[in-house]
């Protein structure tokens, strides 16, 4: 018997569409002499996945009266490329040394080390490439600064900054402010990115991005808790990876920290607390509201 989607499941797997041919239509034709590397970032970005950022971007910009396509889709096209060459260097041999992501070879198994290293730095500057097409649209001073805040929290002071620490702290006793720096900017500053621009693109106040800042940051640190029980309770064929690897690598985790129930319980609390904040933004957020809350009951 197959099981019928609710309103909200529908609503998400067209949303799911829709950015998937949004992707679609900025990755490169596969053709010419570098033709190696415009296969191996579009293998990379057509591993499927969530396509949460630019999901959650674009309702966050509908949310706050955005209505220009033009705008907003090369952000989200671009916050993508640069979610996807963060997990492929992340499956590297020197970093993590996965060989599945999303129950296919990760990147530097089907194309070599070196075309995945060489992918990910491709998919890196081709993302702003894609982003700064949104000055197209004429919305000069608001597509500068989503283009800084893509920067801010990409880079060394977010995502790449959280990457550091959790390399360095591998395999050593982390402490619990150590764990929740690393889930506040390698987890939480892409999706605070994908909050943040749609607010800013769609003319929100400064106290607005603010609100929205810290809405995304407790969903972020909330999602990477819940991140790390399915690696310990999840099923490795639903995750299209093995479970139980961070025990593996000796990496310690929230769990480790707080036990299993207590994650879970910390989980609700800051999903809840990030859907709260949404309730002072005017515009229709129930989709975005409801998907924060789904995030809680993932299982993969």
């Amino acid at each position: 018997m197959v099981k019928k989607m609710n309103d909200f499941e529908q609503s998400m797997a067209e949303r799911v569409q829709r950015a998937e041919q949004i992707l679609d239509r900025y990755l490169p034709a596969e053709e010419g002499y570098q033709k190696t590397i415009f296969e191996a970032v579009n293998y990379s970005v057509r591993a499927g996945g969530k396509r949460l950022r630019p999901i959650l971007m674009q309702a966050v910009y509908e949310m706050c009266g955005g209505t220009d396509s033009q705008v907003i889709e090369p952000f989200m096209a671009a916050l993508e490329m640069i979610h996807t060459y963060s997990l492929v260097h992340d499956d590297l041999p020197a970093m993590d040394n996965d060989d599945y992501r999303r129950g296919r070879l990760t990147t530097h198994k089907k194309f070599g080390e070196d075309m995945g290293i060489l992918a990910g730095d491709a998919l890196l500057n081709y993302a702003y490439e894609t982003a700064f097409k949104a000055f197209e649209s004429g919305s000069t001073d608001r597509v500068a600064e989503a283009l800084r805040v893509l920067g801010w929290k990409a880079g060394m002071y977010g995502m790449v900054g959280g990457q550091v620490v959790d390399v360095e702290e591998n395999g050593k006793f982390v402490d619990e402010a150590t764990l929740l720096f690393v889930y506040e900017t390698k987890t939480s500053a892409l999706l605070e990115a994908a909050f943040m621009i749609g607010g800013i693109l769609a003319g929100a106040s400064q106290e607005q991005i603010h609100s929205l800042e810290l809405s995304a940051k407790k969903l972020g640190i909330a999602f990477q808790i819940q991140d790390d029980i399915l690696d310990v309770v999840g099923d490795s064929r639903e995750l299209g990876k093995a479970t139980g690897s961070d025990a593996m690598n000796h990496k310690r985790t929230y769990v480790d920290l707080k036990g299993l129930e207590q994650a879970k319980a910390d989980v609700e609390a800051l999903s809840r607390e990030a859907a709260a904040i949404l309730d002072d933004f005017p515009g229709e957020h129930e989709f975005l509201k409801n998907l924060i809350l789904h995030l809680i009951y993932r299982r993969k």
